[in-house]
């Protein structure tokens, strides 16, 4: 399936170091691009926006836990695609340039189930290629009956200093 052509993002430039609404646009367009590529079910395209060892992060009992790598995301979301009819839409979005992150609030349209799912992610970026290095995804939704801890599958909270770890 052709995808839009992929990302001409190169290296963080000068400007968009030092010029913190440059780097927020960089940032806004590195989120809607991979929306965009996301929709069009190419799975490289996808890829074009994550740095080495990226992560996206889910909750528990999700795809069999985070997608680990750009291929792996462009994969997913290709078969989303392909398989339910996903779209997605960026709703929200608030940069912080500063700190390299970014979070939205997403709508997910399974359009051969009928179903609807909104949330938000936190997205990390790499401070050099402007790429995104970790995705958080959170679901509105209501807890899950049986779980004693409702948190990210596979997400490193005790090494990150994050309080009720366990």
């Amino acid at each position: 399936m052709a995808g839009p052509p992929a990302p001409r993002l190169g290296p963080v430039t000068d400007e968009q170091a030092s010029d913190r609404e440059a780097k927020a646009r960089r940032m806004k367009d590195v989120i809607h691009g991979y929306f965009d590529a996301c929709n069009t079910g190419d799975a490289d395209a996808v890829a074009e926006y994550f740095a080495p060892g990226a992560v996206h992060y889910f909750p528990p009992d999700m795809y069999d836990g985070p997608f680990r790598g750009g291929e792996a995301i462009g994969a997913k979301w290709s078969w989303a695609v392909r398989t339910l009819g996903s779209h997605w839409t960026v709703d929200e979005i608030i940069c912080d340039p500063d700190t390299d992150r970014a979070v939205i609030e997403w709508t997910h349209e399974k359009t051969k189930a009928g179903v609807v799912l909104r949330g938000d992610e936190w997205y990390h970026f790499d401070p050099d290629t402007g790429l995104i290095t970790e995705i958080r995804a959170y679901y509105a939704s209501p807890q899950a009956a049986g779980l004693d801890r409702l948190e990210l599958a596979g997400y490193p909270y005790a090494e990150r200093g994050y309080a009720a770890s366990r």
